[in-house]
């Protein structure tokens, strides 16, 4: 069985946060090659932005660019300059921002690519050159020794230039090992800054990831780097394990934008490498949720509930037994603290939270009897059979209806049975069989809608003219299968005014329970006179 340890130390900030890690880890981070510090290259604004279907504004481009600033990358990775003047321009302009983080641009090995960064006033030019088989021979229809002194020459340009270059062999992964470090060797002689190896389609594991990187550490005397995708979900796995032979340069994306299947997330293997690895990254881990946030607006791409770190559902819990610990102790089911990361944790009421974990949660932030809450808890349930979940504002709704409503026996009016039946070419009727006091009256009603239709059969049934003076609807969430609530203000003949509050899924009965729950009221207030 993992035992779950906690795990207080001083992060790079002076903020002290918790960690609750497998004890398991620690010998594996004892035989790792772990450098002491670790630099986040951000290609969301690149790599992230050739996922099919998302384009960012240069607007867009600029705020994510600050973001990423702020949040403590070390390299922005703007775009491919040469593609257009308007890429171009949005790589200068971000350079113009005078930002702390270094600015880098895209270049294959050709000049023309190269001037263009230039142009653009980069920090670091991000030169690569394809190096497998398959590459050469089909896209680049060159031999190895062409690529090489293209390589060579491109790399020259750069340092002549007075830049930081970066070079990548691309698909590294599926390259010989002696000609990569044929290539990394070369290009460092001539002035290359880092060496960046590149999965990238994505076929590379863990293991055979770390003996690649160890290898060419051997060998290689300028930092590495490395680039991962996701194409076999193993791009954040396959960066740490670079990390772990030494690698001190990691490329990300946020939200694991990228093309095909993305690229490795900068939120899972940031998060990773500082609870599991104890690295230092400069990233401010607080700040993920709401740079995720801001690149899911622009980017237009929704995150899985389920996405780690950041997603919606990573620090929420429904099963009953995990509630239950989670309420006793935080770290019973999370291995790290939300707000570690920018989240809250949320309780979410299922069909699978049980009884305890509602009525606690309801102890905890309203003073009622433990009738009423027994009652809320049976709402609870009997909701969340019906819906997929239901989240803490649906529970204080239900805890306001409960705490408004009369007792059950204190009601006259009861509704036994209602069909309701509006359409595209049909007038909205209702028919209702209502339990009033001791008898049984059925009617029904026409009306401008199905609340109405529903209204006006009520009142047939009771044989009272009742006003409707106001009516309120609100969906308590998002979605279709959203709770509603609605409050009616009604008033009898005599003046009388008393409110109605009814929570539900369906909005037509919620409204009649709503109207019911007035006239108990009123009814009420005939008993005491």
């Amino acid at each position: 069985m993992i035992i779950l340890v906690m795990v207080i130390y001083k992060s790079w900030g002076n903020v002290m946060e918790g960690i609750f890690v497998s004890d398991f880890i620690q010998p594996v981070r004892e035989r790792a090659h772990l450098p002491r510090r670790v630099y986040v290259f951000d290609t969301t604004l690149r790599d992230g932005e050739q996922t099919p279907g998302v384009c960012f504004t240069l607007e867009e481009k600029l705020e994510i660019a600050k973001k990423l600033d702020e949040l403590g990358v070390d390299v922005i990775e703007g775009g491919f300059p040469i593609n257009s003047e308007d890429e171009l321009q949005a790589v200068k302009r971000m350079k113009d921002l005078g930002l702390r983080a270094k600015v880098c641009g895209l270049a294959r090995c050709v000049i023309e690519d190269i001037n263009a960064c230039i142009k653009a006033n980069v920090d670091r030019v991000h030169i690569f050159i394809a190096t497998s088989d398959i590459h050469l021979k089909y896209k680049l229809r060159m031999n190895e020794e062409e690529a090489l002194s293209q390589a060579i020459k491109c790399t020259e340009y750069v340092k002549m230039h007075g830049l930081e270059c970066e070079f990548s062999c691309e698909d590294a992964t599926r390259s010989p090992l002696e000609r990569l470090i044929k290539f990394y060797k070369s290009v460092e002689e001539c002035g290359a800054d880092i060496h960046n190896v590149p999965d990238t389609v994505g076929v590379m594991e863990p293991e055979a990831m770390f003996n690649l990187i160890y290898e060419l550490k051997k060998v290689l005397k300028k930092p590495i780097s490395v680039h991962c995708h996701n194409d076999f979900g193993l791009a954040v796995a396959n960066t740490l394990a670079g990390v772990k032979a030494g690698a001190e340069q990691v490329h990300t994306t946020v939200n694991g934008l990228g093309e095909r299947a993305g690229n490795a997330s900068v939120e899972q293997t940031i998060t990773a490498l500082f609870a599991m690895y104890r690295v230092n990254t400069g990233i401010k881990l607080s700040m993920l949720k709401e740079t995720s946030k801001l690149v899911e607006k622009y980017s237009m791409i929704k995150l899985m509930p389920n996405f780690p770190i950041v997603g919606d559902n990573a620090f929420a819990h429904e099963a009953g037994i995990h509630v239950h610990g989670v309420l006793a102790k935080a770290e019973s089911y999370e291995p790290l603290r939300p707000e570690m990361v920018g989240q809250t944790r949320r309780i979410v009421m299922g069909k699978h939270t049980g009884r305890h974990a509602v009525a606690s949660f309801v102890k905890e932030r309203f003073n009622l009897s433990d009738e009423k809450i027994k009652e809320v808890v049976d709402k609870v349930k009997k909701l969340a059979a019906r819906k997929k979940k239901i989240i803490e504002e649906d529970v204080i709704a239900i805890v306001e209806e409960v705490m408004g409503a009369l007792p059950e026996a204190e009601k006259i009016v009861r509704l036994d049975e209602a069909l309701i039946i509006t359409g595209n070419k049909i007038t909205p009727t209702a028919s209702v069989q209502i339990a009033l006091g001791e008898g049984r009256r059925i009617a029904a009603g026409v009306g401008i809608g199905p609340v109405d239709a529903a209204a006006k059969a009520i009142q047939s049934a009771i044989g009272e003219e009742v006003k409707l003076l106001n009516y309120k609807l609100e969906a308590i969430s998002g979605g279709t299968d959203s709770l509603c609530s609605v409050e009616v203000v009604l008033e009898d003949k005599n003046g009388r005014i008393a409110r109605g509050l009814a929570v539900g899924g369906d909005i037509v009965m919620t409204s009649v329970n709503a109207l019911l729950e007035g006239l108990n009221k009123i009814y009420r207030m005939y008993k005491r006179q």
